[in-house]
């Protein structure tokens, strides 16, 4: 099965009510779909989103990154030769790891039709269906709990509540939240870099002490700050969760090593794909560290690779794959299906995608 021709495409899916968080407002999913032709008439699926703000990566960045440099290196080579071909695409490019990741998921699904079994159970089968969270964007306290109401009325029963904005004002928000939904949610908060490294300490103490019950707080402070990071760690009860923090197996390492954080969230578009992913578990394995399997606004490819990817494996405990719910239309034939918060799997070989509606 060699790798024939790499195509590039684009899709354009609007959300069902706009996406904020404390680094941005998106109103639409608009993605790189890249489909690898192989001799036998094999089509491998994958996807990237433009997530300029946490990756740096762009529309026009990934593209040129695959035409310019991951397309030829990788064109004549054989699917079952599949470690030489992630070393050459990962030597292919510095960095560009969304448009990484867009060919490593579709090599990925390759594989799997290779050797005509799902991806989940040729990387572990551990599981064969896994519950999500759902988003509630930042708005108003009022706005955010009528949001979280809707959410458990659709049979979420974990939310993920963005803040980030304003400490004092993110207080409120979660009180608001609490106090509409109950204790029998499991809530969980994204800061998304937004707060400093002593505002962070003193907006989750004031949460502690209100009782909030957060079950975890991901990426309180700047990315780049990993002793900020082990700052706000060291200095509250709740959880910590490191995300932008993370993108290699390397920064994993780190912070385990330096004990920054308790928990890592693993992106497929940070890590360049599954194969640095699978790293980044078995580092986790080693530490005792839990794992959440996280997306960015993504429609199906890119998702239904990560639910692969949390359904074989057991070190990834925390499951934040809403991308697709949060959009307005299914544009993809196959892959995962979803039921509100429940996603399960088929026996279709790779990813089990048959088809994507309006590539441009």
């Amino acid at each position: 099965m060699r790798i024939k021709d790499v195509q590039i495409g684009h899709i354009s899916v609007p959300l069902v009510r706009p996406f904020k968080t404390a680094l941005r407002t998106v109103n639409s999913v608009e993605d790189v779909i890249v489909k690898i032709i192989t001799d036998t008439g094999n089509t491998g699926y994958g996807e990237a989103p433009p997530t300029a703000v946490i990756t740096g990566d762009t529309k026009g960045s990934i593209i040129c990154a695959i035409e310019d440099s991951i397309k030829k290196t990788i064109i004549g080579m054989d699917i079952e030769n599949f470690e030489e071909l992630m070393l050459k695409l990962d030597k292919s490019i510095v960095k560009n790891t969304s448009a990484k990741a867009a060919i490593d998921i579709a090599l990925y699904d390759l594989y799997g039709q290779l050797y005509k079994a799902p991806l989940y159970k040729l990387l572990g089968g551990y599981r064969k269906e896994i519950i999500t969270d759902i988003t509630i964007s930042v708005n108003s306290p009022e706005e955010m709990a009528i949001d979280s109401i809707d959410a458990i009325k659709h049979g979420y029963k974990t939310l993920k509540i963005k803040v980030g904005v304003d400490s004092d004002m993110d207080i409120k928000r979660m009180k608001a939240i609490r106090e509409a939904v109950g204790y029998d949610v499991d809530l969980r908060i994204d800061a998304n870099q937004g707060w400093k490294p002593k505002e962070a300490v003193y907006t989750l103490r004031k949460m502690e002490d209100a009782g909030l019950n957060i079950e975890f707080v991901e990426q309180p402070v700047e990315a780049h700050d990993i002793e900020s990071l082990k700052f706000v760690t060291d200095n509250v009860h709740i959880p910590v969760m490191a995300d932008e923090s993370v993108f290699s197996p390397a920064d994993a390492l780190k912070i385990m090593q330096m004990r920054a954080a308790d928990l890592v969230n693993i992106k497929l578009m940070k890590t360049g794909g599954l194969h640095n992913a699978l790293k980044i578990c078995s580092i986790a394995e080693i530490y005792g560290v839990e794992c959440m399997i996280g997306c960015m606004l993504e429609a199906k490819v890119s998702v239904t690779a990560a639910v692969h990817l949390a359904a074989a494996k057991s070190v990834i405990t925390k499951i934040d794959l809403d991308g697709p719910i949060l959009c307005s239309e299914d544009p993809v034939d196959g892959g995962v299906v979803f039921q509100d918060n429940k996603i399960s799997l088929s026996n279709e070989p790779g990813l089990g995608i048959k088809n994507i509606h309006g590539l441009k």
